[in-house]
């Protein structure tokens, strides 16, 4: 086995990983520095563990964020780009997002520069981690958010400025747009979501959810206000579904159809309309139509999707932004994988996490499929206030490592971390964040939890 590593290269899709991978990583700042000694280490013991010296990782440091700052005058150096560019794979800390112009997030940079499409945020429960609600054991599911688009790519003009007059001057002047109630003092962003970002997102959760035989997706949008993007997001992710996945899916209006048609084999086309459409008797008759013409194409599908051979494909289904967050509190079990823009994803995101324990234990990946370029991540920020204190959480690094082990194609490893952890947080033996909130725990700093889940593998 070479000292110095070898390149992880990707083929027709697929990554070859060797026995020896190099893997860029990022301290982070503030409290970065304390958790990345400890998720290292917890990264080594794991793979050591699982393949008995036959593998191993070589981890190339790469800086972002103020240790780069300090040492080069660069918030993000081309370098640092250049090698998450050319070894594919990497993993990161959390980053400090400089004040006061410059690049706007660190984080959004990198995603946006490598065209990471893909935000990954697997939510789930460990036994034993306090959480706010009664039953954390029902989340489990996996958020597939868009990363490049949405307000996030940064399009907007601050209110007062001549820059944000001429945008208000060609609404006003060359849309016709009428209804902007205070221009005077109104700032404008722009809102970009494509049929191409889109469809790579939804494809690659589809994909994720048939690989892992996940139960369904759910397209979250709010598409009845933003009808053409977050309704395009909606209506293109389903298009998608059913056109590259036909003999694999169901939608959830067609599982209701082949349900009324299983339950009376005798429905006419227009009483199956009425069943699924309640308003149907108040539309005029060109929406009647669309419904009863939504029948009768579900209904071509019946030689391999009736008589319940669609209750064992993959449910593809969409649910409002607003009651999704609401549902996810009363009714968890409904949702599995979610494919969600880049707003709606942050938003959902943290609030499961806070539900399975906090986003201190809150994982993420940013990756593109096509190129096979990934980089994982810390999900929370700096906390600088506890940095070098040896404290927080090492949870989201080691987690985020998890997934980054389990993206190479080395489960064995990625296993045993999660043994680990779920040893150390069943004895209760915990960092302070659930010290406060477990009765009769015992107070581990953030290396002494590292230690504790190296035990447990």
């Amino acid at each position: 086995m070479s000292a110095t590593g070898q390149k992880i290269s990707i083929q027709d899709g697929v990554l070859k990983v060797p026995s020896n991978p190099i893997l860029p990583f990022i301290e982070g700042d503030g409290t970065g520095r304390d958790i990345w000694r400890a998720s290292v280490r917890v990264f080594d013991a794991a793979v050591a563990k699982a393949y008995r010296g036959d593998r191993k990782i070589v981890w190339k440091e790469v800086l972002a964020g103020e240790k780069a700052f300090s040492k080069t005058g660069s918030w993000l150096p081309d370098e640092t780009l250049a090698a998450f560019q050319e070894y594919l794979v990497g993993i990161k800390g959390p980053l400090t997002t400089p004040v006061g112009g410059g690049i706007r997030s660190l984080n959004v940079a990198l995603r946006q520069q490598l065209d990471l499409y893909v935000c990954l945020r697997p939510v789930r429960w460990f036994q034993g981690v306090p959480s706010p609600v009664r039953k954390p054991e029902d989340v489990d599911m996996v958020i597939f958010r868009e990363n490049t688009e949405d307000i996030y790519a940064g399009i907007e003009w601050a209110a007062g400025t001549p820059e944000v007059q001429k945008v208000l001057a060609f609404l006003k002047d060359q849309m016709g747009v009428k209804k902007v109630r205070f221009p005077e003092s109104t700032a404008i962003g722009i809102k970009p979501i494509s049929r191409e970002g889109t469809e790579r997102l939804v494809r690659a959760a589809i994909e994720y959810a048939l690989r892992k035989s996940r139960k369904s997706l759910t397209i979250v949008h709010k598409g009845n206000i933003m009808k053409f993007t977050e309704g395009g997001f909606r209506d293109w992710g389903y298009a998608l579904a059913t056109k590259e996945f036909r003999s694999q899916v169901v939608t959830e209006r067609e599982s209701w159809i082949f349900g009324n048609r299983e339950a009376n084999a005798s429905i006419s086309e227009e009483e199956n309309a009425r069943a699924i459409e309640p308003g149907y008797e108040f539309m005029d008759e060109t929406r009647r139509a669309a419904v009863r013409r939504e029948v009768a194409d579900a209904m071509k599908l019946w030689p391999t999707h009736g008589a319940g051979q669609w209750k064992k494909k993959l449910m593809v289904r969409d649910s409002i932004a607003d009651i999704t967050l609401q549902q996810v509190l009363t009714r968890p079990k409904d949702f599995d994988v979610i494919a969600t823009m880049n707003l709606n994803g942050d938003y959902l995101s943290d609030a499961l996490a806070a539900q399975v324990g906090g986003i201190g234990i809150a994982p993420g990946g940013n990756i593109n499929y096509k190129t096979g370029h990934a980089i994982f991540e810390a999900t929370h920020g700096t906390a600088p206030k506890y940095a070098d204190q040896d404290k927080v959480n090492p949870g989201s690094v080691i987690l985020s490592g998890v997934m980054m082990l389990e993206h190479l194609g080395w489960d064995e490893a990625a296993n045993a971390i999660l043994r680990g952890m779920e040893h150390a947080i069943a004895a209760k033996t915990v960092t302070y964040d659930f010290h406060r909130l477990m009765e009769g725990a015992k107070l581990r700093k953030c290396s002494e939890f590292a230690d504790d889940i190296i035990a447990g593998m």
